[in-house]
């Protein structure tokens, strides 16, 4: 520990935002450069408190309180290398993770937890530009093929760890780039797309194999389809990491009309405009009224997109009560603090609306124009949180666009999952046994597509793990790092 009083004499500060009516003229990140000695003193805040329960609170056991120290001392080269020995991408992570890590820290108790995903995003950043980040190169070659089929974060931290453990790794993406909802689901201004691509070249270095446009278990003829049984056949173990991209939809009348989208089909035509795919969005916002329906991150990307396309107002609903602003009784510490949280997005504009749900969309011509339903309470049905109507509460917004992000229900069922067989739980989730293997030999699944819907944290987390118990699989043996377990579940 660098500096024994940093907790008592710095106040938490994390970077600055770019002025909003700069911002939404681009797309870049919203963030403003950090200043290096600020760093050094919010790195200095981490008390060294003899049990680290931010370790325990990352699924990754990120070891915090090292590269903290080391950041204060100055010691960066000592520090990414701290980083990158439990985390694969520390800057995906240091951009879009919640921080549950954060949540637990000690310092947390009575004061502003460290600022660990800033000093870690600038661990890594620092690391690139200094050309410390190199291919890692395996020591040997096995002989042996994987395939990973999903090409999110589970599947990158798949891919490199068997990569460098000298196995063959071929990584099947069906979109035309590599990321999965990295790419194409978190807009340019939380994470510009060159963070993935960089990270990307690394790994071509290190061996491992790209093919996008490559739909695994797709329509038999198609293009893009890849034949299930000559993937079994080519290869030694096949991994299953494609997400839960099923999207939960809402049933509602007028759910047919035209101006009703899901956010997986809002977001990624404005992420192709960055990348020059096409002049301009299929789907607008522009001079539009935009109701999102859902109060998470997904809805908050749809939020901060919609702003920078000129929507004439946008309103986002939660249908859960407005959390509170400081940690409640039901989430004590060390769990994660479900806190009203501000995003870049929230800070551009917009209305959010707590308690409500919808009822019906009304149109006209086709396409929808207005927006009913009303205010709702929580009850308790049968032993069973539920919501019931709040007499006389009804109202209708004028909607010319709305957008459905409501989450996921799971991995998408059909194609691959059928023609493999594997079981699913009772969620729709594939089931995976301790060792990570699906109830097929020689397949396996990590992340989403066995978790459900998660966080950045723990597909990677899941990705490692995974990565270990196939190499132990096809080699006896493994010295690959193995930081969580199916059944782990985290500290919320």
């Amino acid at each position: 520990m660098g500096d024994p009083r940093g907790f008592l004499t710095h106040e938490r500060v994390t970077p600055s935002h770019r002025p909003v009516p700069v911002r939404l003229k681009d797309w870049k990140e919203v963030y403003e450069p950090f200043p290096a000695d600020e760093l050094n003193r919010q790195a200095a805040r981490c008390m060294d408190c003899g049990i680290p329960f931010c370790n325990n609170g990352c699924p990754l056991g990120n070891l915090i309180p090292d590269w903290n120290d080391l950041v204060y001392k100055d010691q960066w080269k000592e520090a990414i290398e701290r980083l990158h020995a439990t985390n694969n991408f520390p800057e995906f992570t240091g951009r879009l993770c919640p921080a549950p890590c954060e949540g637990a820290c000690v310092v947390g108790i009575s004061e502003d937890p460290v600022a660990i995903k800033t000093v870690e995003v600038t661990i890594i950043e620092r690391a690139f530009e200094e050309g410390w980040v190199l291919p890692v190169l395996p020591s040997k070659v096995t002989g042996k093929a994987v395939a990973v089929v999903g090409s999110g974060p589970a599947g990158l931290a798949i891919a490199q760890q068997l990569t460098r453990a000298g196995h063959r790794v071929v990584v099947f993406e069906r979109a035309d780039r590599i990321g999965g909802l990295l790419r194409y689901g978190i807009p340019e201004f939380k994470m510009e797309k060159w963070v993935i691509d960089r990270r990307l070249d690394q790994m071509r270095a290190e061996g491992t194999e790209f093919r996008v446009n490559a739909n695994v278990g797709g329509p038999a003829g198609a293009a893009t389809s890849v034949d299930v049984g000559e993937l079994r056949d080519e290869f030694d173990a096949v991994v299953l990491s494609g997400g839960a991209t099923q999207w939960r939809d809402l049933p509602v009348p007028g759910r047919e009309l035209e101006g009703i989208y899901q956010a997986m089909e809002y977001l990624p035509p404005s992420n192709r405009v960055q990348h020059g795919d096409m002049p301009e969005t299929t789907i607008s916002a522009e001079g539009k009224h935009v109701i999102i329906i859902g109060g998470g991150d997904t809805g908050a990307d749809c939020l901060g997109t919609a702003h920078r396309q000129g929507a004439a107002s946008v309103r986002q609903f939660e249908i859960m009560p407005r959390p509170p602003e400081t940690r409640a009784d039901h989430t004590p510490w060390p769990t994660f603090p479900l806190v009203y949280k501000v995003t870049s997005a929230h800070e551009e504009g917009g209305e959010r609306m707590y308690s409500v749900n919808t009822t019906e969309f009304v149109g006209q011509g086709g396409v929808v124009k207005k927006l009913k339903g009303n205010e709702v309470r929580s009850v308790v049905v049968d032993g069973r949180p539920s919501f019931e109507p709040v007499p006389d509460s009804e109202f209708e917004l004028d909607a010319d666009l709305v957008l459905l992000a409501m989450g996921f229900t799971g991995p998408e069922k059909g194609g691959l999952l059928d023609e493999l067989g594997v079981e699913l739980d009772g969620r729709g989730n594939v089931v995976r046994s301790a060792d990570w293997a699906t109830s097929v030999e020689g397949v396996y699944a990590c992340g989403d597509m066995g978790r459900g819907q998660s966080l950045i944290v723990w597909a990677i987390a899941e990705g490692r793990s995974c990565a270990a118990a196939i190499d132990k699989d096809l080699m006896g043996d493994t010295l690959l790092p193995s930081p969580v377990r199916p059944t782990d579940r985290p500290l919320v």
